[in-house]
């Protein structure tokens, strides 16, 4: 089975949505949620605290799933959370396991 890692990366308001959206979903294997900061040139939605900073708070989830589902995520979060800035990339997966 080829699998992917869906990387989500978003704003912290939106945590919560993302999280029950994702937990909605029928069958999706567990995922992974992370506090960050981005790090670039446009900072045009963010606070001033975060202007004042030189970055901007993010959250993430990382999904390893079957890649013929990537799609189907990506879709079912677009339903749920129409116009949601949510940046997306998805990974090869060359091996997974655990060490137990």
């Amino acid at each position: 089975m080829e699998l992917r890692r869906l990387n989500l990366v978003f704003s912290p308001v939106l945590e919560d949505a993302v999280i029950a959206a994702l937990l909605d979903m029928p069958d999706l294997p567990g995922f992974t949620t992370l506090h960050g900061e981005g790090h670039g040139s446009s900072f045009d939605t963010a606070s001033v605290r975060e202007r004042v900073r030189g970055r901007v708070a993010r959250d993430l989830a990382w999904l390893v799933l079957p890649a013929e589902r990537v799609d189907e995520v990506l879709d079912g979060l677009r339903q749920r959370l129409p116009g949601a800035d949510i940046r997306w990339w998805s990974e090869i997966v060359e091996r997974l396991g655990r060490l137990a």
